[in-house]
């Protein structure tokens, strides 16, 4: 596989590979490493549905359980279309530093060929099928917009959702995940050290997130009135099938199953776990009691933390950075939220933006050699950072602005009143 630190696609013992997709035989594929692919893609697809469907739910009122799993849901069915069809072109392959090419429209040239042993492997993942890797990646695609409803859960149009998300995937996600994962893009070139998706998924989804809460405005009645979240058991589980799908995402970004992978997966653990009861003491020591809800969020903000480190960091690296993401998304989910005044319904940018900026500047910080195989530099870093973060804030605004003078943003009053579940779907919760 490529041997680039800036990739979360590559391997220290390999040869540097083509620039380009190419053919190879069947007999060159790694049978283990295919294996764990396979399984890895399907534990992350499983961290989409049900994991943040049931995530999310569990924390909106009871008028809005439906819609907000729908929106998983849709995500994962359109995303699914978009990738195959460029979005993966436009991510993985050559082209400019700022976007790919068109090589693979609708996969095109991508083959498996039993007849004569033939079989196609991409230039950042040589050991396994290109089309593993196109159903893996798809699966980070995935997640990445569906983090975002969040944020302006409970009073988004349907059919604006699906709108925004279509054109946010293919000029946003795709640009920034070839930004970062594709030997072409200019943070690739840089030496920008992302494994698994701190910049690409966490601070792409919160800066969107917190652009969303901006410009929908807050919920009716939000500031005045109580939102009871309708079932945290829900929240529990699906906070429970996204820490183990993330194994999927964080070891699985090795794309093999060698020491890398098992690192990955041991720092993920510990970062977690560290997170999660660093916020339940925050919580204890404000407020003398520790929440469900604030174990949960504890345990995602590791999750999200340790993300771009997870390939490159030892264990105390690990428990810092674990520790440094319970302390800092509690901030972001409470003193920042209301320094902002955005009604981040479900806390995306105090979670995932900020859990991702600080898991990427800390990248910078703990980073060893002996793991990444490349120096860090936090400059480095910190330029991946917030070139992420201003370029999917301004495009995410602009997406806004022409979905809200076309097809309308928001629900009508009267169906935010009646709740989405009935207002936009015809179903709910008896």
């Amino acid at each position: 596989m490529l041997l680039l630190a800036a990739s979360p696609l590559f391997a220290d013992d390999a040869p540097v590979a083509p620039t380009a997709p190419f053919i190879t035989t069947v007999d060159k594929i790694s049978a283990g490493d295919t294996a764990w692919m396979l399984a890895s893609t399907a534990l992350v697809l499983l961290m989409t549905i049900p994991g943040l469907a049931l995530f999310y739910a569990g924390m909106v009122r009871k008028k809005n359980v439906l819609a907000t799993a729908l929106q998983s849901f849709a995500i994962t069915c359109l995303v699914t279309v978009l990738w195959v069809v460029v979005g993966y072109s436009l991510a993985f392959t050559p082209g400019t530093p700022w976007i790919g090419g068109f090589g693979r429209v609708l996969l095109n040239g991508m083959i498996f060929d039993k007849v004569q042993g033939l079989i196609s492997v991409s230039h950042v993942a040589t050991t396994i099928p290109e089309s593993v890797l196109v159903m893996f990646q798809m699966t980070f695609a995935i997640i990445t917009p569906a983090l975002i409803t969040g944020a302006f859960a409970e009073r988004m149009r349907f059919g604006a959702m699906i709108a925004f998300m279509t054109l946010w995937s293919l000029l946003v996600y795709s640009p920034v995940a070839h930004w970062v994962w594709e030997p072409t893009g200019w943070l690739a070139a840089m030496g920008d050290q992302d494994f698994a998706g701190g910049t690409v998924v966490h601070i792409n989804a919160g800066a969107a997130g917190i652009v969303c809460a901006f410009m929908l405005g807050k919920r009716t009645g939000y500031g005045r009135e109580p939102f009871i979240p309708y079932n945290l058991s829900y929240t529990l589980i699906g906070a429970s099938l996204l820490w183990v799908g993330w194994f999927g995402f964080n070891a699985g970004s090795a794309t093999a199953a060698d020491g890398r992978a098992g690192m990955a997966m041991l720092v993920t653990q510990v970062a977690t776990a560290t997170a999660s009861l660093t916020w339940m003491m925050v919580e204890w020591m404000l407020r003398m009691r520790v929440s469900l809800l604030g174990a949960c969020s504890g345990a995602v903000a590791g999750l999200v933390a340790i993300t771009p480190a997870s390939g490159f960091v030892d264990l105390f690296g690990a428990l810092a950075i674990g520790a440094a993401a319970g302390i800092g998304c509690y901030w972001g989910a409470t003193g920042l939220k209301k320094l902002l005044g955005a009604d981040d319904s479900l806390d995306v940018f105090g979670i995932h933006g900020i859990g991702g900026m600080i898991g990427a500047i800390l990248t910078g910080v703990f980073s060893r050699k002996a793991i990444s195989g490349a120096d860090a530099n936090l400059l480095t870093q910190c330029i991946g950072a917030f070139a992420t973060l201003a370029y999917s804030a301004g495009m995410s605004f602009i997406i806004l602005l022409v979905v809200k003078y076309t097809i309308g943003l928001r629900v009508e009053p009267e169906q935010e009143y009646t709740g989405l579940d009935l207002s936009q779907h015809g179903e709910q919760i008896p």
